[in-house]
């Protein structure tokens, strides 16, 4: 489960008030959850939708194996600080990728997969790690990149969580559910 907004509107990066415990962010849930979760407005539906059209082109592409963190103004309560809904969502896709010649590859064959397209296809602003190599000292300063990357607010560098979801989830539920609202600018 994902923790309530704090006073900042904000996910806490711990629940609780045991800084040392285990029950801290990322917060793993499934793709439904998440949806449910922030997808309260008609803004936030429709990049939801880009999302999980992204998930499914990955995994057309071959790309199962592996998570998301997802975070960014997103997860955040930005319609109440900042009086605007988010732009996109933020992610950064942890896959299984075998070696420098697949990622050139999925470069190559893929390039919507990652910033700046992504934003632009799928209203998610996204980045690549491969996991398909050693836990060296490089791949371990990629994941430290990343995670103390979003677990701080840009601009205030509040200390702040987010979300982790596995590729392999409940979209099709998911997806299901964005499909019960009625989007206006797509009535006829």
């Amino acid at each position: 489960m994902i923790p309530d907004f704090d006073i900042h509107g904000v996910v806490p990066p711990i629940r609780g008030e045991d800084g040392t415990a285990f029950d801290r962010s990322p917060y793993p849930v499934d793709m439904l959850t998440f949806c449910r979760r922030f997808g309260g407005s008609i803004a936030r539906r429709r990049i939801l939708r880009g999302f999980i059209d992204l998930r499914a082109a990955m995994r057309q592409s071959g790309l199962v194996d592996g998570f998301q963190w997802v975070d960014g103004s997103f997860v955040e309560d930005v319609e109440r600080l900042r009086n605007l809904p988010p732009q996109d969502v933020d992610v950064v896709s942890f896959v299984a990728i075998e070696g420098p010649a697949a990622q050139r590859k999925l470069l190559n064959d893929q390039p919507e997969f990652f910033a700046p397209a992504s934003k632009d296809r799928f209203s998610v602003d996204h980045y690549v790690v491969p996991c398909g190599q050693r836990f060296d000292e490089s791949y371990h300063r990629h994941v430290v990149y990343w995670y103390s990357m979003w677990s701080h607010q840009r601009e205030s560098r509040r200390w702040k969580g987010f979300v982790s979801i596995a590729l392999a989830s409940n979209d099709a539920d998911a997806a299901k559910w964005l499909g019960s609202f009625v989007d206006p600018t797509e009535a006829t």
